[in-house]
């Protein structure tokens, strides 16, 4: 039977892969054998990550990069010792990321320049990278991770950085998915609701949180590890191949309202 979700052999690069929805696709993507590299800023963590992928499948290539998605020279480094190991670049995934909660009153200007930057350019910066690869190749999946606050915005606020910045991504997604449709290369993004990451954990844990959930996502729960995997494997797949420009809601029905 055809497997239409293979990507056995295919070169993904994933960032913000030491830990939270980055590390969980980049497992996802070794257990349907891709070659897997792993990039992030913290070098113990990847070392750590790669051993236990390693251990995990055998015979599985991975190979790690330390990377700040916020510094260019830094990404085009990392994508060049990918390219040294592999010879080219088949799925790019944008996970790294930071977030905060804080009003706007609250929050100082340098705190939400710091959001932009990482939240909105550092994927900028690495679809451009990986992107002029992608098009000399002809061939290229990204998958952007947005946020169900691309669209919609907590009751009370306070994520004015976060959700620009990933309401940035939604339509960076868009307009990379128009500019590369004819090099062969699909842009999409994932918009995921509350997954429990480092990212997440003090907000999980602020007093009423939890209420927040049961009362405006209607499947009332956070999401589990693993339920991204499905999507994250389909876009990087070439089932794929006709859709871009999308971003994909995994957010047991939290945007259907």
């Amino acid at each position: 039977m055809k497997n239409y979700f293979d990507i056995k052999d295919k070169v993904a690069v994933i960032t913000g892969a030491s830990s939270g929805l980055g590390w969980q696709i980049a497992q996802a993507y070794a257990s349907q054998g891709a070659k897997i590299a792993l990039f992030a800023r913290r070098e113990e963590r990847l070392q750590e990550n790669k051993a236990e992928l390693e251990k995990e499948y055998e015979g599985i290539d991975v190979m790690y990069a330390v990377c700040d998605v916020g510094d260019y020279d830094s990404i085009t480094a990392a994508v060049a010792k990918v390219m040294d190991a592999y010879g080219r670049i088949d799925i790019l995934v944008n996970a790294a990321g930071m977030g905060n909660n804080k009003m706007v009153t609250d929050q100082s200007n340098e705190e939400w320049e710091r959001h932009i930057h990482i939240d909105l350019s550092g994927v900028y910066y690495m679809c451009k990278a990986v992107g002029e690869i992608m098009i000399e190749q002809e061939y290229g999946k990204i998958i952007n991770i947005g946020s169900i606050h691309s669209r919609v915005i907590f009751p009370g606020g306070g994520i004015s950085a976060y959700s620009s910045a990933k309401g940035g991504v939604m339509n960076l997604t868009k307009n990379l998915a128009v500019e590369w449709a004819k090099y062969n290369i699909t842009v999409n993004a994932i918009g995921p609701a509350v997954f429990e990451t480092e990212l997440t954990v003090d907000s999980i844990e602020m007093e009423g949180f939890m209420d927040l959930i049961a009362a405006y996502c209607p499947a009332g729960r956070l999401g589990q590890p693993g339920e991204l995997d499905g999507i994250a494997i389909y876009l990087a797949s070439d089932a794929s191949s006709f859709c871009t420009g999308q971003l994909i809601c995994i957010d047991g029905g939290w945007t259907a309202i």
